[in-house]
């Protein structure tokens, strides 16, 4: 495959942005899209010029770190994520325009490598269990609903890869917080913190500078672990239940 690619170069947050061509040439359709930009990288690096920065990390789609809007969408045409997106989602002769997330909680660090170090102190401000010092209790002693405990194992597949924000026409970060936020609140482990939980890390999301959410569904449309939109829901209802509470005190 021969293909031509529109790539966005930045230096560093504080330089100007502009979309670069570049051409390549012997592309296998078997290639995932990272590998594809090897490729241009060391076709780059041979003529002496600066390689085109990306994330990277498990190549495996695991740690959602591979962070690329590719014509438009987020990790690319197929619902997965970039490292298994491949080249045969697209076709000879092919124009692929190659940006990173646009978000303003997302600053570019270069080229296509942004910040994402907000979902971590989204995390961080709510993200934990109470648990008892001691000896690790025995298996059964808590006892966990199977439904409970699915729709903590279905939130739990969150990877943070930032597609949902960079979906969103808003920039919201709610699908990744409700995610986080629900996975834990569901379980007999997180129910001591289940109202401050939501208030903290919806406030930190807010700081963060996050883009307010309209429900539009984009953010469920291209996650590509299928979180699913209700979780926005339970988690509003959250949010609200502990809202009413803290003010009643």
């Amino acid at each position: 495959m021969k293909l031509t690619l529109r790539v966005w170069r930045q230096k560093n947050a504080d330089a100007d942005g502009t979309m670069s061509t570049y051409e390549v040439d012997g592309i296998s359709p078997d290639m995932s899209f990272l590998e594809m930009l090897d490729v241009l990288n060391e076709q780059l690096i041979l003529s002496g010029e600066d390689p085109v920065a990306f994330d990277h990390d498990c190549r495996e789609g695991i740690c959602g770190a591979c962070s690329l809007v590719i014509n438009g969408d987020a990790h690319g045409p197929e619902r997965t994520t970039t490292c298994q997106l491949h080249m045969r989602s697209f076709r000879d002769g092919d124009t692929i325009d190659v940006e990173p997330w646009r978000a303003a909680a997302f600053p570019v660090v270069k080229d296509l490598v942004v910040d994402r170090s907000a979902f971590d102190r989204i995390i961080q401000a709510g993200g934990y269990i109470t648990a008892p010092t001691g000896s690790a209790p025995e298996a059964h002693a808590t006892p966990v609903p199977k439904p409970d405990a699915d729709l903590a194992f279905e939130h739990a597949e969150c990877i943070g890869c930032g597609a949902c924000v960079a979906a969103c026409p808003n920039g919201a970060a709610m699908l990744f917080t409700s995610a986080k936020v629900n996975h834990l609140n569901v379980l007999p482990q997180g129910a001591p913190e289940r109202g401050t939980r939501v208030l903290d890390m919806v406030a930190q999301m807010d700081d963060e500078g996050f883009g307010g959410c309209t429900l539009t569904g984009e953010c469920a449309t291209a996650c590509p672990k299928g979180i699913p939109l209700m979780s926005i829901t339970s988690m509003n209802k959250e949010w609200l239940r502990a809202t009413r509470k803290a003010a009643r005190r």
